[in-house]
């Protein structure tokens, strides 16, 4: 989804700097978008280097001349047993679903701040609307995602400054490859259309496709002694 949006964004005539950990899929990704009329630029970075993040930061809003617009795309959702506890694994999903979200929205929000406008966005899941039985703690990561943007949002909106929190269902990525009972499957293209829409818009939440709203609003409002029957 993160290549998606690269992409469309480079097209639209954005200067876009383009992080993942894997060197050769940004290689392909610059040069995918080497005819586009916006510039991007790559650099390698593991999410959980947090560390790292302010030098990388400053050092990315100097090559592309300033900052508009911050996305944070990065997330894991591993297989986890019914009845798995594994602490290693959970941690892992917090670490990049949530610490890094922290990681890179906090510079992002300090200078958003400062030039009084900027738009920071940062992909969440449905997921994140309960607490389901099937994967403790990614749940619990997009719960606290949701959470940590509302309160950016609450912060900073007397600066100018516009924080979205995207909450997607099923998508054409890696994440779902390989996973039984999709449905209202849409294509990482499609996703990064309406994520993109979604922020210039100002929305503050935005499920994608929209129709999830419908199913998040019906599940937030299950009674507890129920949902912990169901399997979704």
């Amino acid at each position: 989804m993160g290549a998606a949006l690269v992409k469309r964004l480079a097209n639209d005539g954005w200067n876009v700097a383009a992080l993942a950990r894997r060197q050769d899929a940004l290689d392909e990704l610059a040069a995918a978008c080497a005819e586009a009329p916006g510039r991007v630029v790559v650099r390698a970075h593991d999410v959980h280097d947090v560390a790292d993040v302010p030098d990388l930061f400053e050092e990315l809003v100097r090559e592309l001349g300033g900052l508009d617009m911050i996305l944070y795309a990065a997330g894991v959702m591993p297989a986890i047993g019914e009845q798995e506890y594994d602490t290693v694994k959970d941690l892992d999903m917090l670490a990049v679903n949530t610490s890094g979200c922290i990681a890179w929205c906090n510079p992002a929000a300090d200078l958003f701040r400062t030039q009084r406008r900027g738009t920071i966005v940062g992909i969440s899941s449905i997921a994140g609307d309960r607490g389901r039985k099937g994967n403790p703690v990614y749940c619990t990561s997009k719960a606290a995602m949701n959470t940590y943007l509302e309160a950016l949002r609450n912060r900073l909106g007397d600066f100018g400054v516009h924080v979205c929190t995207i909450r997607p269902g099923f998508i054409d990525t890696a994440m779902t490859k390989g996973m039984d009972g999709l449905f209202w499957l849409i294509s990482a293209d499609e996703a990064a259309k309406r994520i993109l829409s979604a922020a210039r818009s100002k929305a503050n939440v935005r499920y994608v496709p929209f129709r999830w709203l419908w199913v998040g609003l019906v599940i937030r409002h299950i009674p507890s002694f129920l949902f912990r029957r169901m399997t979704i």
